[in-house]
């Protein structure tokens, strides 16, 4: 990953709103690389410890929360409904995406 590429994922993921979320695709997307989508995935994952930016809005294109299940998961689940975020079964409507 280089690091203009990592630049622009990061000031995309620290502009989706909140109470809205986006996907791995649209995130790669925005940042103008379409096909690159597992890369936001394994930005998201190696985050330093205690990174203001909002991993938690950004979600599978499906709606469904990738890390359910799992004490991360957990951590989303309660940011995303603290924000006002509906999450049921562990996916949320598409009525929550942002449209930037």
């Amino acid at each position: 990953m280089n690091q203009e590429f990592t630049d622009a994922v990061y000031q995309i993921v620290g502009a989706i709103p909140a109470g809205r979320v986006a996907s791995y695709g649209q995130v790669a997307r925005q940042a103008g690389y379409p096909r690159h989508a597992r890369f936001v995935g394994r930005l998201m994952g190696r985050l330093p410890e205690g990174s203001a930016l909002p991993w938690h809005r950004v979600i599978r294109g499906d709606g469904g929360l990738p890390l359910a299940g799992t004490p991360s998961g957990e951590i989303q689940i309660q940011r995303l409904s603290d924000e006002g975020v509906t999450v049921l079964g562990n996916r949320v409507p598409k009525s929550c995406f942002w449209q930037p």
